[in-house]
Formats: structure tokens, C-alpha cells, sequence
């Protein structure tokens, strides 16, 4: 029988190319999204297939899945910056309420359940890299707290699950993460360098452009979960590429790309509590899980702006 897997986000970034290899691993895929920050287009490729399903759902409401299902991934969130300030309360719902419901399938159900994290749990860090163990400097009543808390708990309530009813549990700590199916609107760096500079516009660099981010291709995260899930090992895990760099950098990678000269640096003031610095520690993944990034940031970026020329209208 084929194992049957509950996909929360389905139709968002991560979420549609984690659809796409489960389906790949002769899994039954239930989609499940509601479609707020999701994008059905993502996803609309699947719906001829016979071993996937979607539902359109509030995971904020109770959740009645029919039959067996063996595996829960849980990335029903907003992740920009964008979005969880225009939706503050709709994100902290998803990561205390919607965490709270899909924990509660998994127990009744017995599924194994993995949630999605981030890194911004790690807040603005003291510790460079970012190491598990590291607790995080994050202002709980700051503009960015909706999101950084409501993650926060989702790996609280995610343990006690674990150790109050045995339910068996994954955690990963994602790291900035780009590919195709991106939002061009998302409000992250990538999308937005990459649409400014393809139209013709500034390259929105906030501060002095010192402060760093690590990408991540989006195969090699989905191949880290992958291998997270499938292990028996119960703590949170970084996922992310270590290869840093400050956006000056980025933006200067991403205009010699395009080759648009139009595109220039402008620069704005650094929103409040924007992280400094941001590189994972991934000697945990590679000692449990065997893995490390394997495609290049080049490799990588090719691919990305190839999606990008077509989804940005100029």
C-alpha cells in the first residue's frame, strides 16, 4: 500500500516541491492550503493524478482527513516579511492553532510529523554561525515577533507532543531558501532583486548592505527534509546552505546576471530588528543526516532567473 502523506502549504514555495517528491517517492499526497498566501498554479500541474488530492483549508479550523496517513509535513505559514506584517494575526494562529490541529491528526492518526521552522527563531543572533543549541535574541513584541514567536511555539508545543504522547516528531530550522514557484511580490531579497533588476529598477539594499544572508536551492532543502523525516532523530535540525555573503555582494551577483543597465543600487533604511547576520551550522545535518547542499549558488541562480523572466511582467 502506498504511504499516504498530509502536505500543510501545499500550494506555496516549499510546499508545492515537497508535493512533487513525494509523489516522486510513489507516495499518496494529500495538498492541503487555504490559499492566503499560496498559489494554486504551483500545484495545478498534479491535479490529473490519481495519487493526489487537495484540500482547501483553514488548518486554523478543525481538520478531518479520511483514511490512514503515515507522514505529516507541516508549512502552512506565511514566511515573508510582506506577509506576516500585513497578517500578523493570521500568523500567529497558523503556528500556535494550525500546529496545534496538525499535531493532533498526527496523534490520532499515528503519522510521523515533521514541522517547518526557520531560522528566525534565531532572532537578530549573538552566535555566528548559528548553531541548534543556540537559544536566539529575538524582541517577542517587535514587527517581526508575530512570525518569530508564533515559530518559537510551534517548536514548544511540537516537543511536548513528542514527549507527553509519544507522538514521533521532526523539527527543521530552514535557512533562506530560493528556487522556482517563488512569489514575484514575496517581499524577500531574491524575488525582489530579481524582479527590480529584470525591470529596470533599484535594487532595494536596506542599511548599508553589510548585513548577511545564506541561500539555500530549494532541491537541497527539500532533499534535507526528505532525509529528516525518513530519521530517527527527534531535535530541531539547521537546514540552509553556509555559503554567506552581505546583499551589496548580492545585488552586485544578481545585476551581472540579469545584464539589464538599468538596474543601480538604492538604498533604505533597515527595517527594525532585521537580522545582522544570518549562516547555519549544519554540522548536525551532516553528521545525522549525511547531508550538504549540493547545488551552487551559480547553478542555482541560473535556473531561478530563468523562472523569474517569465513570471515578472515588465
Amino acid at each position: 500500500m502506498k504511504k499516504r502523506v498530509l502536505i500543510t502549504g501545499a500550494a506555496g514555495f516549499i510546499g508545492s516541491h515537497l508535493c512533487d517528491r513525494f509523489l516522486k517517492e510513489g507516495c499518496h499526497v494529500i495538498g492541503m492550503d487555504n490559499l492566503l498566501t499560496g498559489n494554486i498554479a504551483n500545484i495545478e500541474h498534479l491535479f490529473p493524478r490519481e495519487d493526489f488530492e487537495f484540500y482547501h483549508h483553514d488548518i486554523t479550523k478543525y481538520i478531518h482527513v479520511p483514511g490512514d496517513i503515515h507522514y505529516i509535513l507541516h508549512f502552512a505559514s506565511p514566511a515573508s516579511p510582506i506577509d506576516y506584517l500585513k497578517m500578523p494575526i493570521q500568523t500567529l494562529k497558523v503556528g500556535a492553532l494550525g500546529t496545534h490541529n496538525v499535531l493532533g491528526v498526527a496523534k490520532a492518526k499515528r503519522a510521523r510529523i515533521l514541522v517547518a521552522s526557520t531560522s528566525e527563531v534565531y532572532g537578530d543572533p549573538l552566535v555566528h554561525p548559528q548553531v541548534e543549541e543556540y537559544w536566539g535574541n529575538v524582541n517577542p513584541i517587535g514587527p517581526r515577533g508575530v512570525y518569530d514567536e508564533a515559530k518559537r511555539f510551534l517548536e514548544a508545543i511540537t516537543m511536548a507532543y513528542n514527549t507527553y504522547h509519544g507522538v514521533e516528531t521532526r523539527m527543521v530550522r530552514i535557512f533562506n531558501t530560493y528556487g522556482p514557484r517563488m512569489r514575484v511580490d514575496d517581499g524577500r531579497v531574491l524575488p525582489a532583486f530579481f524582479s527590480q533588476a529584470i525591470r529596470g529598477e533599484g535594487l532595494t539594499i536596506f542599511g548599508d548592505g553589510t548585513q548577511t544572508r545564506s541561500f539555500c536551492y530549494v532541491d537541497d532543502l527539500v532533499e534535507g527534509i526528505y532525509r529528516l523525516l525518513m530519521s530517527d532523530y527527534d531535535q530541531p535540525v539547521n537546514i540552509g546552505n553556509p555559503s554567506e555573503m552581505n546583499m551589496l555582494e548580492f545585488a552586485e551577483e544578481i545585476m551581472a546576471l540579469v545584464k539589464n543597465p538599468k538596474a543601480k543600487i538604492v538604498h533604505r533604511p533597515l527595517p527594525i530588528d532585521d537580522p545582522k547576520k544570518r549562516r547555519p551550522n549544519i554540522s548536525r545535518a551532516k553528521e545525522v543526516l549525511g547531508w550538504e547542499p549540493k547545488v551552487t549558488r551559480a547553478e542555482g541562480l541560473k535556473i531561478t532567473y530563468e523562472y523569474f523572466k517569465k513570471a515578472v511582467k515588465k
